[in-house]
């Protein structure tokens, strides 16, 4: 049976409105949650990009929900660094914070000025940096040169056992790739085709440890302000991750945007103001054999859609 959490999406809210959100959510039934790291917000119309290693500490010690992130170490973050801010906290929270890593965005990581690389490469200096982080939290000597550079770097606080490290995967390449190294997946909704190859193309890989599904959803009382919602917030969804993840500001994405047409968005956000279909939707993928799914309501009445999907959709699918 999945278990259901609340995603957290700096982008939107600034980081105390998310923080009495993670609160409210935990009030409402979800037995988890999840936060994005971004510098940059998708688009103008979220307008707000908070820090999320500084809010993860205060939602962790405001709640008692595990927690977890999706990062993306090699250029704005130094490996080292991810491996200190993850041991801190599990140090802290023991057993509630897991990290997940990914190949990065250039929305985020352009900013270093550093070259952008393709993604075979961003791929090959993911994995240095895992390797990287994981002799550190075994609490070994790192010394390394290759796409990241590692000069006698040790932790010297650490958790027993450390904090997992989940491989976040769109495409099925991505998710049979990462079963080689990843303690699990996350990966996003699509059609639900789409995300049953996902999983069973980890599976097929080797991939033993739990799948999490990032789930976009709008839902408001009537289903013109949903999708009317689903458009304002969330419209760069639709860029996917081949051009998505190569633009570097959120003018480069409004310009990629400009022709989208709300009807557009029902392909890639789950829209409805029924709570019920929204409920058929989130069973079918846990009848894939996803473990944890995230809900993110792309619509800026969270309060209205914890009230709803704690009292109606969590019992039902719980």
């Amino acid at each position: 049976m999945s278990t259901f959490g609340f995603h957290a999406s700096h982008e939107q809210f600034p980081p105390s409105t998310l923080l009495r959100l993670v609160e409210a959510a935990q009030d409402a039934g979800f037995t988890r949650a999840m936060c994005s790291d971004h510098f940059a917000p998708f688009a103008t119309e979220q307008g707000q990009s908070g820090f999320a290693w500084s809010w993860l500490g205060a939602a962790l010690s405001r709640t008692d929900l595990p927690l977890g992130v999706v990062n993306a170490p090699g250029q704005r973050y130094h490996p080292a660094i991810v491996a200190q801010a993850a041991a801190t906290l599990a140090e802290m929270f023991p057993g509630r914070f897991w990290l997940a890593v990914g190949s990065g965005q250039a929305l985020n990581e352009h900013i270093t000025g550093d070259r952008w690389p393709t993604k075979p490469e961003r791929n090959a200096r993911l994995r240095e940096c895992v390797d990287v982080i994981r002799a550190l939290f075994a609490g070994e000597c790192v010394d390394h040169r290759g796409l990241v550079t590692v000069d006698r770097a040790m932790l010297w606080s650490r958790p027993d056992p450390p904090p997992p490290v989940y491989a976040a995967a769109v495409t099925p390449e991505t998710a049979r790739w990462a079963a080689r190294w990843a303690d699990g997946m996350i990966t996003i909704n699509q059609q639900v085709d789409g995300v049953r190859r996902v999983v069973e193309a980890y599976r097929e890989g080797g991939g033993a440890g739990p799948v999490l599904l990032q789930v976009h959803l709008s839902w408001a009382a009537d289903e013109q302000t949903a999708l009317g919602n689903a458009y304002d917030q969330w419209r760069t969804a639709i860029l996917g991750s081949d051009l998505g993840w190569d633009l570097a500001t959120p003018a480069d994405l409004a310009e990629a945007t400009a022709y989208v047409r709300p009807e557009d968005m029902r392909e890639h956000v789950l829209v409805s103001s029924e709570p019920g279909r929204h409920a058929d939707w989130l069973q079918a993928y846990a009848d894939l054999g996803v473990d944890e799914m995230y809900l993110h309501q792309v619509g800026l009445d969270q309060d209205g859609f914890l009230d709803v999907f704690g009292a109606r959709i969590l019992p039902e699918l719980t």
